[in-house]
């Protein structure tokens, strides 16, 4: 019998091997996944500054790589905050590197995407990347680069330093890779559209294969307040982060360590605690057994007095901006939105914002449309496993006077320090009972006001169908009258239309 082998293979070599469960599943999939991350990442370089963000996104035309798909260029330009010279080459040589493992809401997870793309173009074409980045001092760094995928580390073919006279500022990316454009262009061209909704403060420009330009105005300047880094909330801790915690913490006795790494814990709250759990607050830290560290993660979550997380960590788009997003981009003949107050799951904070659209340019499918977002990024794939595609055909939609076959748009955004993804690829959301709660909530506060309006629009038809009438038959009765009087002189029914009419007027 043959002896196993082992071995140990490094973060690039598994991403190279498994390239499906990051989105890189197709070649169409491929080149949505590769402009999805890149322009996620200049958007979140952007707000980190709240700087209204500008993002260039051209599609290159290289060649045939094979019958059904082509080589192109990707170059993705912004005007975000910019990289430091000493970390460009591993923030898109090295995977799982990145900014983006803070406790705050950022649109990136993983600190994969950006670096999945370049693999994923370095794999199937074998051609290196271009990064040219500023912070906006008084040099422009230029790198050349590729990976080696075995070791997880960049690989330096060239390096420029120029002179940056106009003090420009962002990050310019530009590769190689394959795929199939034609199929994803409907995905593509629908991301964007998402994009420029959920971020009306943006402008976004793409330029496809054949020259066609897409351009996405911003409809204001103001934006969300960037969101602020957090500490890790008790609810939301397990043994293992407990042991990170301890390992690093300078503090010698329990009060001080919980007050100084727990979200929202002060004096009075770690005493409570302290006493709850039957820990001696003179204890040191670093002195607890793994008994009484396991202990403490469980009186963590037992205790019922520690405050909620607030919401300085998120940064939700607020009534106003996903109001103009939607007005931007679907044009509706009425719009109400409704945001939640910040709720929790597992001790991460999350915020439902909720907007329905009626009529305009709401197509009108048959079905509600159902426009999905987290952390503003658009979700496209795999509607009906998500949390909110769920609740919305769950919902009795007749008590408020609402029906699948009007041309109603729905818009459910999430924001969270951890948005509930099933998978890496971040396309649909898991149906946790609190999520589903409060997008249930939502639904129920901005049905109410759709109700409202469709029984006003409803009443105001009903008025212009009576007054059609009176128009149309009056004159008539009052020609019988006369008649059936033996009268020469017709009545005057000005009169009364005029009333019927004002009557109409202020109605509608």
């Amino acid at each position: 019998m043959a002896q196993a082998t082992f071995e140990e293979i490094s973060a690039s070599d598994f991403f190279y091997r498994n390239r499906d469960i990051a989105g890189f599943t197709n070649p169409s999939r491929a080149i949505f996944a590769a402009i999805r991350e890149l322009v996620e990442n200049s958007l979140d370089a952007a707000e980190s500054l709240k700087i209204p963000p500008d993002v260039y996104v051209r599609l290159s035309f290289e060649g045939e790589a094979s019958k059904d798909t082509q080589i192109y260029t990707l170059r993705v330009e912004d005007n975000g905050s910019g990289i430091q010279p000493k970390h460009i080459p591993s923030a898109f040589g090295q995977v799982l590197f990145g900014s983006k493992y803070k406790l705050k809401q950022m649109r990136g997870t993983f600190g994969l995407g950006g670096k999945m793309a370049v693999l994923y173009g370095q794999i199937m074409t074998h051609k290196p990347a271009y990064i040219t980045s500023s912070t906006g001092a008084a040099k422009i760094y230029s790198f050349k680069l590729m990976i080696d995928i075995q070791r997880n580390r960049p690989i330096i073919l060239d390096r420029k330093v120029l002179i940056n006279k106009e003090q420009w500022r962002g990050t310019i990316v530009e590769f190689s890779l394959e795929g199939d454009y034609l199929r994803a262009m409907p995905k593509i061209i629908e991301y964007f559209k998402q994009t420029a909704l959920v971020n009306p403060y943006a402008n976004l420009t793409f330029v496809d294969p054949k020259g066609r330009l897409y351009k996405f105005t911003r409809a204001t300047t103001h934006m969300p307040e960037p969101p602020k880094e957090t500490l890790p909330h008790p609810y939301g801790v397990d043994v293992e982060l407990l042991q990170r915690l301890i390992q690093v913490t300078p503090y010698k006795t329990m009060p001080e360590f919980l007050k100084h790494h727990f979200h929202r814990v002060g004096d009075i709250t770690a005493q409570k605690f302290l006493d709850f759990s039957g820990l001696s607050p003179s204890k040191n830290p670093k002195k607890l057994s793994h008994e009484e560290v396991v202990k403490l993660m469980q009186m963590l979550k037992r205790f019922k007095e520690f405050l909620p997380p607030d919401a300085s960590c998120l940064s939700p788009l607020g009534e106003e901006l996903l109001k103009a997003g939607i007005v931007k981009e679907l044009k509706p003949e009425y719009v109400v939105v409704h945001q939640r107050k910040p709720a929790t799951y597992a001790g991460h904070p999350f915020i439902i914002e909720l907007g329905i659209a009626y009529g305009g340019e709401v197509p009108k499918k048959g079905s509600f449309v159902i426009y999905r977002f987290a952390n503003k990024i658009p979700l496209l794939y795999d509607e009906a496993s998500d949390v909110s595609f769920k609740v919305i055909n769950a919902m009795n939609w007749r008590r408020y006077k609402a029906s699948p076959d009007m041309p109603i748009a729905i818009v459910v955004h999430i924001c969270s320090t951890k948005v509930p993804y099933k998978t890496v690829g971040k396309e649909f959301i898991a149906d946790r009972p609190e999520v589903k709660r409060e997008v249930a909530n939502a639904l129920r506060e901005a049905g109410r006001q759709l109700q409202h309006f469709l029984s006003r629009r409803e009443h105001v038809d009903k008025e212009r169908k009576r007054l059609s009438i009176f128009s149309k038959y009056l004159p008539k009765i009052a020609q019988f009258s006369t008649t059936l009087a033996g009268k020469e002189k017709l009545p005057d029914i000005e009169r009364l239309l005029k009333s019927v009419q004002k009557y109409g007027a202020e109605e509608d």
